[in-house]
């Protein structure tokens, strides 16, 4: 009998080594699956942070870099003109002024109301009334001003030079002014701007044309 139970087949006992295995792996494929999701949250931060460097520089060096606004006068239309002769020099002049006022800024520019002075010789001879109104952003605001030019306040040296020109059929005057005012940028951010005008132009006494039209 114990010769019998000597021999009864006992199943060979089981070592942890192939559980042991799978655990290791199911623990690898945890982690792997962990360092892929830190991974993916590093590359959306850093990609976070980069678009938020690039917004905060185009809002300081694009949107927050006020201008001054450019205040010129464009090519005008001589409606009426009358001159003197070399001897007894004059002119009497009418036309409409296209002033324009070109805004680059992110934001509208804001002006008082201001005079445009025509001059010949650093003479006053007309101006233009400027009224307050603004020019909205990234945009060109154009007024036209109906303008009367005459020579009756020339002192004599001046009147001299007047009738060198008129024998060479030109008269030459420059406009000058300056527009005061205020760019806003998202109702915030506010900052004083001053456009000045320096415009030197030549007009054809026989044309009745601007020959040429130079503004610093």
């Amino acid at each position: 009998m114990a010769e019998k139970n000597q021999n009864q087949y006992h199943p060979p006992e089981s070592n942890g080594y192939q559980r042991n295995d799978q655990e290791s792996l199911h623990a690898m494929e945890d982690e792997e699956a962990k360092r892929k999701k830190r991974m993916k949250w590093t590359i959306g931060i850093i990609a976070f942070v980069i678009f938020q460097v690039v917004q905060a520089l185009f809002f300081v060096l694009v949107i927050m870099k006020f201008k001054s606004p450019k205040f010129r006068i464009g090519d005008l239309a001589v409606q009426t003109l009358t001159v003197g002769t070399q001897a007894s020099p004059s002119f009497n002049m009418s036309f409409v002024a296209p002033i324009r006022v070109k805004n680059t800024n992110w934001g509208p520019f804001k002006y008082d109301a201001s005079t445009v002075y025509f001059t010949y010789g650093g003479v006053q001879v007309g101006e233009a009334i400027i009224p307050k109104s603004k020019a909205n952003f990234k945009s060109t605001k154009k007024i036209d001003v109906s303008v009367t030019l005459s020579s009756s306040n020339l002192p004599s040296n001046i009147n001299s030079n007047l009738g060198s020109e008129l024998s060479s059929e030109i008269i030459t005057l420059t406009s000058q002014g300056e527009l005061k005012g205020k760019i806003t940028v998202m109702f915030m951010f506010k900052k004083k701007k001053i456009s000045q005008m320096n415009c030197t132009m030549e007009i054809n006494t026989t044309s009745k044309a601007v020959q040429s039209l130079l503004c610093k």
